[in-house]
């Protein structure tokens, strides 16, 4: 019998303008009011998913984008250190004007070709993907059947779907990540298959045209559970 697991990936939302111009990847920033605000919607929007887990980064801007959406959805927050975002290292908190003066030639290495480089006392690409894709793989594997919702960072989900398409590490920076975005993949036994990527939460929790609609791949929402009880 063939096994579906849903995975709903979600970006954190806007974090605080003051770091606007800087690098940083494992520093713990927080959401901005609109970033707070976005939070909240998002887990008005996905509220009759019927979520079996949340897990979320370790980093304060996952988990506050993932803390309403876990009350939503009645379900502790989990968090997965595999899910945080790469650590820029020697780069954390300073400004890209900065890095580019003080590392010319790795500045430009970075910007030529971004997933080939270890940041200085820090990660590389390949990094964040082998570790990333460990923890889907385990979350899958631990909630087979089930739908599950990770709330993460851009270069994290980017990875991630590196890995389950199997594309080049080069082509990841061809794939939007918005603040708040939501991507959605289904395990179909332990094949990946990519349903939705880089959407909203309206369009992915419409009942009539969505991707997470009743019965949609074999799965219900509470909504549709109740209606046919």
């Amino acid at each position: 019998m063939t096994t579906f697991t849903r995975l709903v990936m979600i970006r954190h939302t806007q974090p605080q303008r003051s770091m606007s111009g800087r690098c940083y990847g494992s520093l713990d920033v927080a959401l901005s009011s609109s970033g707070i605000d976005d939070a909240r919607n998002i887990a008005e929007s996905l509220r009759g998913i019927g979520f079996a887990a949340i897990y979320s980064s370790p980093l304060t801007r996952a988990r506050d984008t993932a803390a309403p959406l876990a009350r939503a959805a009645r379900r502790e927050l989990l968090v997965d250190q595999g899910l945080r975002e790469i650590s820029f290292g020697d780069f954390e908190g300073r400004s890209y004007e900065e890095i580019e003066q003080r590392y010319p030639d790795l500045f430009a290495a970075w910007m030529e070709s971004p997933t080939k480089i270890r940041f200085p006392s820090g990660e590389s690409f390949e990094d964040v993907k082998l570790r990333a894709w460990a923890s889907v793989n385990s979350i899958v594997e631990r909630h087979s059947g089930d739908v599950v919702a990770i709330v993460t960072h851009g270069g994290v989900l980017r990875s991630i779907l590196v890995a389950g398409l199997e594309m080049s590490d080069h082509a990841a920076f061809r794939l939007e990540q918005s603040y708040g975005a939501i991507n959605i993949i289904d395990w179909v036994d332990s094949a990946p298959l990519l349903r939705v990527m880089n959407a909203t939460a309206a369009m992915v929790a419409c009942r009539d045209e969505g991707f997470i609609a009743p019965y949609a791949f074999g799965f219900k929402t509470e909504d549709s559970a109740e209606e046919t009880s």
